[in-house]
């Protein structure tokens, strides 16, 4: 009975985060589960705070990460990169897609997908709004979805791929031989599904006499400080360093150094800040630690040997596929934190648990609430004045996963 109510509590909390009845925030339902499973006493407060503490390097990376989007904004940095990428287009709303996408593919390979979400769509906002464009969804699209499709070109490109791998990350070397060709697929085909999919909204007129604002002072160290943070994070990467505190170091020290040269209010910066993603992955670590103690773990780990046992192929294909929709089901951290913990129990094989990754980091494509990253794109969108229902993602959303997970997986075997 007791691991029956912890599924049930579970269950409520999750589905809570992704249809957000009576538009609750996301947090709130994480963070309702997490109590009750305290209050019930079905997880004890010490658990619980393990739980938490589990995700302590992401909530450090992102405080470090919005800081510095935010900073960032409130510079009109976005606006100025806006203006250069609309200007690049010279009327082409073919072009303008294009060049979008590629600066996302940079955006997450250095920064992380969560920054792709952060950083990148108040900027394609920006530049769509001053090229006049009629229907700015297409553009928008492509931060959500190349966040996750770019998300495994690098270590350092999601959180997630620390909570696959945890303490046994592969030296970066080691990881482009594994993921250069599926993540060159991945980009490539999502990129091809979306061109295709969008393409009779892309046949707009835009604005081509765009007119450059000058960029402040306090953008230009905002700018600094990103590709500082991009720098910084491949180099923790390189060495093995948790990302987490290295990220909040560089967000807090550049909003600092902006905030204060420019005399501005810090409260203006720190209001503008979506704190509340903070107690929703808290919440979700909490739950899923709630989960592990029913056995879940070692009963996926179990079922991964007997598949093992069985054929490598299927192994591979299907813990790609089950994990690629299964994270849609309750967010991709904890699916991965759970994943991650099963394969590490297990000692798989390298293939397996790279599909298994692929499954997390690019089945989330598939719904709004798959990643993170998706949550935080749709704050983004929100704070533009612009909605996104569940329904119409998710028609999109499973063409252009589903073609793109099945080319990512049989890119392992060339």
């Amino acid at each position: 009975m007791t691991n029956l109510t912890i599924w049930i509590i579970s269950f409520f909390a999750i589905a809570g985060v992704i249809i957000r009845p009576f538009k609750v925030p996301e947090f709130v339902w994480a963070l309702t589960g997490a109590i009750v499973l305290l209050i019930a006493g079905l997880i004890s407060p010490t658990e619980g705070l393990n739980g938490a503490s589990k995700g302590t390097d992401v909530y450090l990376f992102l405080t470090g990460m919005m800081l510095l989007a935010e900073t960032a904004r409130e510079e009109k940095l976005f606006d100025w990169l806006a203006a250069h990428a609309t200007k690049m287009a010279n009327g082409s709303s073919v072009r303008l897609f294009l060049l979008i996408y590629l600066v996302g593919v940079v955006v997450t390979s250095f920064l992380s997908n969560d920054a792709t979400a952060v950083v990148l769509t108040p900027a394609v906002a920006a530049a769509v709004k001053a090229a006049k464009v009629n229907k700015p969804l297409p553009y928008l699209f492509i931060c959500a979805f190349i966040a996750n499709a770019a998300s495994f070109i690098l270590p350092i490109s999601n959180p997630a791929n620390l909570v696959i791998y945890g303490s046994h990350m592969p030296a970066l070397i080691q990881w482009l031989h594994t993921y250069a060709l599926p993540s060159a697929v991945a980009v490539a085909v999502t990129y091809g599904m979306l061109y295709l999919t969008q393409l009779k909204n892309l046949k707009q007129a835009i604005e081509s006499e765009i007119t450059i604002p000058t960029l402040s002072t306090g953008g230009k160290t905002a700018l600094i400080g990103i590709a500082a943070t991009a720098a910084i994070l491949l180099i923790s990467s390189a060495f093995d360093i948790q990302l987490g505190l290295p990220t909040a170091i560089t967000g807090i020290v550049t909003s600092a150094i902006v905030i204060i040269s420019a005399k501005k209010n810090p409260v203006v910066v720190i209001k503008g800040v979506s704190w509340s993603v903070l107690p929703l992955v808290a919440g979700l670590f909490v739950i899923v630690e709630a989960l592990g103690k029913t056995g879940l773990i070692q009963n996926i780990s179990t079922l991964l040997q007997q598949s093992l046992a069985h054929s490598l192929n299927g192994t591979v294909w299907a813990g790609g596929i089950i994990t690629a929709f299964s994270c849609n089901l309750m967010n991709n951290l904890p699916a991965g934190l759970i994943a991650g913990n099963a394969v590490q129990a297990g000692h798989v094989p390298a293939m397996v648990k790279s599909a298994i990754l692929i499954g997390i980091d690019l089945g989330p494509n598939l719904s709004i609430t798959g990643s993170l990253a998706t949550i935080l794109w749709l704050v983004a969108l929100r704070r533009e004045g612009i909605t996104v229902s569940a329904w119409s993602f998710l028609k999109l959303g499973f063409i252009v996963m589903t073609v793109a997970l099945l080319c990512t997986l049989g890119a392992l075997w060339v």
